[in-house]
């Protein structure tokens, strides 16, 4: 029987990285269906968004970054409605820090997750066809550049790309500030938004949803299109 222990012990032991990486995955899962699938209505909802968070008082904000953080990692939840409720909740600038802060911070969780755990638990999470297209355009240049660009362009799922930058070559440190500067107009942007419906200022709002709009589309049709041509013209390899 000690034997027997000592067998599991050291085999625990030896995988305790893969152990501890699938037991917060599968507790992101969780709370990411609880949240995205039983909550949804309260997510595309800004005021009851802001009540339940403010009503955590002095650890409202902890609780932001935290949705933020697990909608990174668990990416079918939808990012921008989060991001309009962070402008709506804690007005325009703050708001956008604070959803820069938590998505920074679950696109380093991912990114390390993918890279402890490799192509395995990638390919589980994606589609095979989305995991090759990705990793062609981050081989055909500079990724510094690439992975830059995807994060800008809107209409692109810049969180399921965390994933895929994981398991490429690219630094953490290089990760960590192309996808953040990446991310910065689109967030400062929603949260800007999301300022605009807490002001009730109609105009602007317009003004701010149809060129979000207008670059989500661009984006949806031509994103991938637009990264191929900037590789290309630039002559980056």
């Amino acid at each position: 029987m000690k034997r027997a222990w000592d067998y599991i012990r050291i085999k625990l032991l030896r995988h305790k990285q893969h152990i501890v990486i699938i037991a917060i995955l599968l507790i992101f899962i969780y709370l990411g269906y609880e949240y995205s699938f039983k909550y949804s209505y309260i997510i595309k909802n800004p005021n009851m968004m802001k009540e339940i968070v403010l009503s955590y008082g002095n650890f409202s904000v902890l609780v932001f970054i935290l949705m933020q953080v697990l909608q990174v990692v668990v990416f079918f939840i939808p990012g921008e409605f989060i991001q309009i409720a962070g402008g709506y909740i804690f007005g325009a600038f703050w708001g956008g820090m604070i959803s820069l802060i938590g998505i920074t911070l679950g696109s380093i969780i991912v990114y390390l997750i993918a890279k402890g755990y490799g192509k395995p638990l990638v390919e589980k999470l994606m589609l095979k066809k989305e995991i090759k297209f990705f990793k062609k355009i981050l081989d055909a240049g500079s990724k510094k550049i690439v992975v830059l660009m995807f994060y800008l362009i809107p209409g692109i799922p810049k969180d399921a790309l965390a994933y895929i930058c994981g398991v490429s070559n690219i630094s953490f440190k290089d990760f960590c500030i192309y996808s953040t500067l990446g991310r910065i107009p689109g967030i400062f942007i929603s949260a800007y938004f999301g300022g605009k419906i807490y002001s009730k200022d109609v105009r602007s709002l317009i003004t701010i949803g149809v060129i979000m709009s207008f670059l989500f589309l661009i984006g949806i049709l031509k994103g991938n299109v637009i990264i191929k041509n900037i590789i290309k013209k630039k002559k980056i390899y």
